[in-house]
């Protein structure tokens, strides 16, 4: 008979003691994760309370399936010993629909920031693409320009030098660099006409193709 006893308090005691090996925090965490899951009550607003292996629910859902369902996932829950439901069917909270009204008006703001913002950017890109348009445009006007006076230039200083056949002699201008062709009476006339190419303004460098003859 004592034996008997003995074996019964034993058994007793191991069920007491499963019975306390899941903590309350434990028990929140497991209630709360088996309802993240649930498709029913997923994203129902319900907090989660355990004191002492009691589980209590609060808060609001949309249908009374959702009250029901949380209740039983909580007794259904590891340790749980009851359940105390508080948990109140009704609309969603005002709280939650200005949530809600944030977040469209905070997307629309952001939309018209980017848009504001592409824009922007392409204007600049159109502005810079202008600018550098024109630069080469009067870049390239300015060589012809330049390249035009550095000519008529060489050719006034040959013809005002006695010591160079300015008519018998070609000059070609281009970005700077002056090219002289024909024929010259010495060597000597060839090296004036290339000193008074190369001392002429804008003159880069002089290429002689002039022979003697």
């Amino acid at each position: 008979m004592q034996q008997r006893f003995a074996i019964l308090i034993s058994a007793a005691s191991l069920v007491i003691t499963a019975a306390c090996s899941q903590s309350d925090t434990g028990i929140t965490t497991a209630v709360k994760t088996k309802m993240a899951a649930d498709d029913t009550v997923k994203a129902s607003e319900i907090n989660v309370d355990t004191h002492n292996h009691v589980v209590t629910l609060n808060g609001t859902v949309g249908s009374q399936a959702e009250k029901e369902r949380a209740a039983l996932i909580a007794r259904d829950t590891n340790g749980v010993t009851a359940v105390v439901d508080d948990i109140v069917v009704g609309p969603v909270p005002a709280a939650t629909a200005g949530e809600k009204a944030e977040d469209k008006a905070y997307d629309a703001k952001e939309k018209v920031e980017d848009a504001a913002h592409d824009a922007k950017v392409k204007t600049e890109d159109a502005a810079h693409d202008a600018k550098v348009a024109t630069e080469h445009a009067a870049e390239k006007t300015g060589e012809v320009i330049t390249d035009a006076a550095i000519t008529s230039e060489v050719k006034t200083k040959f013809l005002a030098d006695s010591d160079v056949s300015g008519l018998k002699i070609d000059v070609d201008t281009s970005n700077g660099v002056v090219t002289l062709n024909g024929t010259v009476k010495s060597k000597a006339e060839m090296d004036k006409a290339m000193a008074i190419a190369r001392d002429s303004k804008g003159v880069k460098r002089v290429v002689s193709h002039l022979k003697v003859g």
